[in-house]
C-alpha cells in the first residue's frame, strides 16, 4: 500500500474504533424498548390487607421466564410461590404466600420485550404500614456492564458485516468490469462474510447472559445457550447462520467462475447469481426484521417487509461504496468510469429508497413531532438524519467527479499509456544495469577464481554472498518499479484523486452513520416511551386521588326471605386491575349465603360495557375477584344481580367514579 494511503486507512479505522467505543459505552441502560406502566399494589402503596398477588403491567408484551418477578419480604425472602403468568394482554402476575406480615415489601422484575431487549426494574409496596428493609429498590442488571457492551459491538459487527457482504457482492455483479483489482474486492466480501458470520455466532453465545444474570462466566452456560434457542432473537440467529452458509456458495461462484465465463454464458450466470443473491440477502435483512423492531408495535405486516427493503437499500449503497473505495486504492489499474457510473446510478436509487422506507419508520417509531425532541429516540434519529444529509452532500461531490471522468478519459488514456511506457522502460534500464552488474561481478569472480585458485573458501563464499545481495537489490527495485507503474496508471487521471478523496470521506461519514443507526437500535421507540410516560403519569393521578369505593344497596327478590343488603367494595378504585370483594347480609346484618352473585360494569358516557365479572364464592356471604380491569377513568354503573332461589333475584345498580 502506499505511503500515502496507509495514514489515511489508519484514520478511518481510528474513527471507526472511537466512535463505536463512544456509543457503546454510552448506550448505558436505555436498551428497554418496554415500560412498566402500572402495577398492583401500586408503587410505594400502603395496602390494609396482604394481597393475594402481584401483577405488572407492560406498554407491550413481553416474555418471562421462572425468576422474572421477585417479592421480598423486608429480610430479603422471597415470598412469591410460582412463576408469572399473563392474566391480561400485557399484565403478568405472581402468586404470594397467603398471611404476609406487615411490612414493606420489594418486587423486583427482569423481561425481554417483544423486540428482543431486556427491561428490568423495582419498586416497593407496604401491607399495614411502611417500615425498614434490608433489600436496595434497585433493579437488577440487564444489558448493561460488560455483556452489554460486548453485545453492543456483536450487533454493530453483524450489521457492517452484512452491508459489505450484500453491498460488495451487488458491486460486482452490478458494474465491476473484473481484471484487475477484483482480488482485492473479493477479499473485503469474503471479509464481510467472515464478519457476519463470527458476530452471529458471538451475539448466539452472549444472548443468555444479556437478558439474563449479565455475567461474563455465563456466556458459555449451555443450558442457557439451550433456551436461547428456544426463543424468537435466538431462531432468528440461527436461522441467519443457515443463510451464511449459502451465502458462502454463491461467493464461490461468484468468484471462482464468474469471471471465467463469456458472452451468453456470462449474462445467464449473472442473472442467476442475481436472483439468488437477491434471496439470500433478503433472508439476511429479515432476521433483522422478524426479531427487532418492526416485529413489535404498530403494523408489523407492513413494518418487517419496509425494513427488509430499508436493510437492501442500505447495504447496496454503503456497501458498494466500501467496494468502489477498495477498487479506487488497490486495483493493479485505473477503475472504469463506465463502473463508476453504474455504480451511482445505484447509488441514487438506494438513496431514493431509504428517504421512503425511513420516512415511514420514522413516523411508526416516533408517532410525533414532539418526540423527535423529548425522547432519546428522536434525538438519536435527529443525528442520523443529519448524517444522512452529510453523507448525501458528499456523495454528491463523488457524482461530480465521476461526471468528469468521461471528460478527460482520452488524455486520461493517453497519459496512462506514458506513464506505462515510461514505467516500463526505467524497468528495462533498471534491469539491464543490474544484468551487467551482475554478469561483470560473476566475470570478475571467475577470473579471479583461475588466478588465485589456492584462496581459501571463505573468501570464495563472500564472492558468492556478494552475488546474492545484488540479486535481492534487483527484486527490489523491480518491486518498486512496478509500485511506480501502478500509482501513475491511477494518477493518470487527474479526476480520480478527487473521486479517491470524496469517496474515502463518504466512507468515514458511513462509519459514524452506521454506529448511530446500532444505537438506535437498541433504544426505546420515541412513541413507546411517551406512551408509557402518560400512561405512569395517569396511573400516577389515579393513585393520588382514589381510593377503595364501597357501594351499599338494598335489594328485594320478592320471595320469601328475599330482602337484603349487598355490599361492593372496590379497592384500589382505579384503571387497570382491581380487587372486588361483595358482601350479601340480611336485613339484621347476618350474612346471608345466596346462590348466586354477578357483577357488571357500564360506562354510560363512553358506550362501554356491561362488562361482566362473576366473583368467586370464598365464604357465607362473601364473594371475591381478583384482577378487575377497569378500562379508562369514568363514572361507571355497578350493576349486582343477586339470586336467592331457583326463579327469585334482583338486580340494583349505583354510580361510582373509579379513576
Amino acid at each position: 500500500m502506499p505511503t500515502t494511503i496507509a495514514p489515511r486507512i489508519r484514520t478511518l479505522a481510528l474513527l471507526f474504533l472511537t466512535v463505536t467505543g463512544a456509543l457503546l459505552t454510552g448506550a448505558g441502560q436505555a436498551f428497554a424498548h418496554a415500560a412498566l406502566t402500572g402495577s398492583d399494589p401500586a408503587q410505594g402503596a400502603v395496602v390494609e390487607k396482604a394481597p393475594a398477588r402481584v401483577s405488572l403491567t407492560f406498554s407491550e408484551q413481553v416474555s418471562t421466564g421462572a425468576d422474572s418477578v421477585r417479592v421480598l419480604d423486608p429480610k430479603g425472602g422471597r415470598v412469591d410461590t410460582g412463576e408469572p403468568s399473563a392474566v391480561g394482554d400485557t399484565t403478568y402476575a405472581v402468586p404470594l404466600h397467603s398471611g404476609l406480615p406487615d411490612g414493606t415489601y420489594t418486587v423486583t422484575y427482569q423481561v425481554v420485550s417483544a423486540d428482543s431487549h431486556p427491561v428490568a426494574g423495582a419498586y416497593t409496596f407496604s401491607i399495614g404500614a411502611p417500615s425498614a428493609t434490608s433489600v436496595p429498590a434497585t433493579a437488577r442488571e440487564a444489558g448493561g456492564g460488560a455483556v452489554g457492551r460486548l453485545y453492543g459491538f456483536g450487533r454493530y459487527l453483524s450489521y457492517a458485516g452484512f452491508i459489505v457482504l450484500a453491498g460488495g457482492a451487488a458491486f460486482v455483479l452490478g458494474g465491476w468490469p473484473g481484471g484487475a483489482g477484483v482480488r482485492a474486492v473479493q477479499r473485503l466480501v469474503v471479509s464481510g462474510w467472515l464478519a457476519l458470520t463470527s458476530a452471529t455466532l458471538f451475539l448466539l453465545l452472549l444472548r443468555g447472559s444479556y437478558t439474563g444474570s449479565g455475567k461474563v462466566g455465563d456466556v458459555f452456560d449451555l443450558e442457557l445457550l439451550g433456551q436461547v434457542l428456544q426463543t424468537k432473537p435466538g431462531a432468528a440467529l440461527v436461522s441467519r447462520l443457515l443463510l451464511l452458509a449459502a451465502a458462502a456458495l454463491f461467493i464461490a461462484v461468484l468468484f471462482g467462475a464468474y469471471d471465467k465465463r463469456e458472452g451468453a454464458e456470462k449474462r445467464d450466470l449473472t442473472f442467476g447469481l442475481a436472483i439468488g443473491g437477491t434471496v439470500v440477502a433478503a433472508g439476511l435483512a429479515a432476521s433483522w426484521a422478524m426479531a427487532e423492531h418492526a416485529s413489535t408495535g404498530l403494523q408489523p405486516g407492513i413494518a418487517m417487509p419496509v425494513d427488509v427493503v430499508h436493510l437492501l437499500a442500505v447495504a447496496a449503497w454503503l456497501g458498494g461504496l466500501c467496494a468502489l473505495l477498495v477498487a479506487l486504492y488497490r486495483s493493479d489499474a485505473p477503475v472504469e468510469a463506465s463502473a463508476v457510473r453504474r455504480f451511482s446510478r445505484v447509488a441514487f436509487g438506494s438513496v431514493v429508497t431509504l428517504v421512503v422506507t425511513g420516512v415511514y419508520q420514522s413516523w411508526r417509531q416516533l408517532g410525533s413531532w414532539s418526540a423527535f425532541t423529548e425522547t432519546r429516540y428522536g434525538q438519536l434519529l435527529l443525528l442520523k438524519i443529519g448524517l444522512v444529509a452529510l453523507l448525501v452532500g458528499v456523495a454528491w461531490i463523488s457524482r461530480r467527479w465521476t461526471n468528469r471522468l468521461g471528460e478527460t478519459a482520452g488524455a486520461g488514456a493517453a497519459t496512462a499509456e506514458a506513464a506505462t511506457a515510461e514505467a516500463t522502460a526505467a524497468e528495462a534500464t533498471a534491469t539491464g544495469t543490474m544484468s551487467a552488474e551482475t554478469a561483470s561481478a560473476e566475470t570478475a569472480g571467475t577470473r579471479a577464481a583461475g588466478a588465485v585458485a589456492h584462496t581459501d573458501a571463505g573468501k570464495a563464499s563472500g564472492s558468492g554472498s556478494a552475488a546474492a545481495a545484488r540479486a535481492v537489490q534487483l527484486a527490489r527495485q523491480r518491486a518498486a518499479v512496478d509500485a511506480t507503474r501502478q500509482k501513475r496508471l491511477r494518477d493518470a487521471d487527474p479526476h480520480r484523486l478527487g473521486l479517491r478523496r470524496s469517496v474515502l470521506a463518504e466512507t468515514g461519514v458511513a462509519v459514524v452513520l452506521l454506529a448511530v443507526t446500532t444505537l438506535l437500535t437498541s433504544t426505546e421507540p420515541g412513541r413507546t416511551e411517551q406512551d408509557a410516560k402518560a400512561a405512569t403519569a395517569a396511573t400516577a393521578a389515579s393513585s393520588d386521588t382514589s381510593g377503595a369505593v364501597t357501594l351499599d344497596m338494598s335489594f328485594d327478590t320478592g320471595g320469601t326471605d328475599g330482602k337484603g343488603v349487598v355490599s361492593v367494595d372496590i379497592d384500589p378504585a382505579r384503571t387497570g386491575a382491581n380487587e372486588m370483594h361483595v358482601y350479601v347480609t340480611r336485613p339484621n346484618g347476618r350474612a346471608f349465603d345466596v346462590p348466586e352473585v354477578k357483577v357488571a360494569f357500564t360506562l354510560e358516557s363512553k358506550k362501554i360495557g356491561p362488562l361482566p365479572v362473576t366473583p368467586d364464592h370464598i365464604t357465607t356471604g362473601h364473594w371475591s375477584a381478583n384482577a378487575v380491569q377497569i378500562p379508562m377513568a369514568g363514572e361507571w354503573q355497578i350493576a349486582v344481580t343477586v339470586r336467592t332461589s331457583d326463579i327469585d333475584q334482583a338486580t340494583v345498580s349505583k354510580n361510582a367514579q373509579i379513576g
